[in-house]
């Protein structure tokens, strides 16, 4: 099983950049897919973008982000990363990462836990 924290979030003004980085330990990173999800304000969480174990040679995005959100991971750092361009207000929510040996598990969100995540706030 892995351990995941996240970090990177922050307040960030309309428009503006901020990358995402989670970090994870206790086992074999390659091996698993990993997905990063948001909740925002007085929602259920969402998946905003996923990537495959190995190399990640295939990613899935929220309709809502492609084109302004990036999933990657680099495996030697046991990191995957969300870099989010040209922010808007309705990004703002709690984002959290979350990974599984299977890419369908990571597409529909079922885990059993999750960590704390990471505060995201767009606003001028």
């Amino acid at each position: 099983q892995v351990q995941l924290v996240e970090s990177g979030g922050g307040l960030v003004q309309p428009g503006g950049p901020l990358r995402l980085s989670c970090a994870a330990s206790g086992s074999i990173f390659s091996i698993y897919a990993m997905g990063w999800y948001r909740q925002p304000p007085g929602k259920q969480r969402e998946l905003v973008a996923a990537i495959t174990s190995g190399g990640g040679g295939s990613t899935n995005y929220a309709d809502s982000v492609k084109g302004r959100f990036t999933i990657s991971r680099d495996n030697a750092k046991n990191t995957v990363y969300l870099q989010m361009n040209s922010l808007k207000p309705e990004d703002t929510a709690v984002y959290y990462c979350n990974g599984h040996r299977s890419f369908s598990a990571v597409i529909h969100g079922v885990f059993g836990s999750w960590g704390q995540g990471t505060q995201v706030t767009v606003s001028s």
